[in-house]
């Protein structure tokens, strides 16, 4: 799966993603331009705001609490996008890799290659986890909700990180220390257990 259907899936996820990632670059652009609102540059600037503002209106209201000109909106949202993109294809690509590398050592009847595979499994959760609580911290939520069961799932690997490595002004730096680590550990289980 890794090899024959991962490949299709990547090329739809850019091509989207350059697709819109180019929307929001003539937006902004029609945006700094300030063209006539009832010539066809202002018009089509118009339906482009209408269409694509539900994805670009959540960083708008982000970068109003910073004050900071939500001008720039479909900046930051062209990041965020293009990050979760990157994210949801490293989650695809490694659930792939998970059902091969399981398929593989049930065929070859090697218990190393599957204990490595289930290890490898259990970080990627781990992984999502701590991705999923990154993203929880932009929100305000519940300690009954999932994302404070994620929180209590991830506190005992990140409290002490974050205590070692204190957030630089609003960006907290520690989560991508740990998604590193873990990142290196899975890549050492790889080539320890299945490879």
């Amino acid at each position: 799966m890794l090899t024959s259907i991962y490949p299709i899936i990547s090329a739809i996820v850019f091509w989207a993603m350059s697709v819109f990632v180019g929307l929001l670059a003539i937006r902004i652009i029609i945006t700094f331009a300030d063209p006539n609102p009832f010539g066809t540059v202002g018009r089509f600037g118009y339906q482009l705001r209408k269409h694509t503002n539900r994805f670009v209106q959540p960083a708008a209201d982000f970068l109003f609490r910073y004050r900071i000109d939500k001008k720039y909106a479909p900046i930051l949202t062209a990041l965020v996008m293009c990050v979760l993109a990157y994210f949801a294809l490293q989650i695809i690509g490694n659930t792939f890799l998970i059902i091969d590398g399981l398929t593989l050592g049930i065929v070859k009847g090697s218990i190393k290659a599957i204990v490595g595979i289930v290890l490898y499994a259990l970080l990627s959760i781990y992984i999502l986890f701590i991705f999923l609580r990154i993203l929880s911290s932009w929100f305000v939520f519940g300690r009954k909700t999932f994302f404070g069961f994620i929180r209590r799932v991830t506190d005992p690997v990140m409290l002490p990180v974050q205590r070692l490595i204190p957030p630089i002004g609003m960006f907290d730096i520690s989560a991508m220390v740990v998604l590193i680590v873990l990142q290196i550990v899975q890549s050492f289980i790889l080539r320890s257990f299945v490879l």
